[in-house]
């Protein structure tokens, strides 16, 4: 009886399946060097949107509060900046190696967005917001895309096509320490 136990737990160990953590996708930067000191990066205040989710799920980006679905315009609009507003973020112009060896200049944005919430916010919020801001930069680089590689969606590029779409386009996501929002 102990063997056919045995056999029992051994072949549903086999054949069963495990479900899959999922999380956001995200490549990391590599580890700083330990022995080189780093310096403290400064971001100029207009290159910088600041989100703020808080335990309720209110969210505010650029010191107003908006819904979740007006997020992704917001955050289009702080990394396009297409009237070069004084209040967005700066652009700096970058020559890009095109696939065909040829270089082309891009406006690339300074702009990051910095995405802080309290210790209390519920995880389907976060992961909300951050689907939203993704999401921005997706759109803002499947229009480019469209437009440097007539009319190819990002998604349908090839990696050397999508190296330069992300250079000029770069995925800029900070992810501040959660705020303690207790009474004290």
């Amino acid at each position: 009886m102990a063997d056919i136990a045995f056999l029992l737990l051994i072949f549903f160990l086999v054949a069963t399946t495990m479900n899959v953590d999922t999380g956001l996708v995200r490549v990391l930067p590599p580890m700083p060097d330990p022995n080189v000191k780093q310096e403290d990066i400064k971001v100029k205040e207009r290159n910088l949107l600041l989100v703020f989710v808080s335990g309720n799920g209110n969210i505010m980006a650029g010191g107003q509060v908006i819904d979740i679905h007006q997020l992704k315009d917001k955050a289009k609009e702080f990394i396009v900046n297409a009237y070069d507003d004084e209040n967005l973020p700066e652009k700096e112009i970058k020559e890009i190696e095109m696939p065909d060896g040829s270089k082309r200049a891009f406006p690339v944005s300074q702009g990051v967005i910095s995405l802080q919430t309290t210790r209390d916010t519920g995880y389907q919020v976060y992961i909300m917001v951050q689907n939203e801001l993704t999401r921005a930069f997706n759109e803002v680089r499947d229009n480019l895309s469209k437009s440097v590689f007539h009319g190819k969606k990002f998604d349908d590029l090839q990696d050397e096509e999508r190296k330069v779409i992300t250079s000029a386009v770069p995925l800029k996501i900070s992810e501040a320490e959660p705020r303690n929002m207790g009474k004290k």
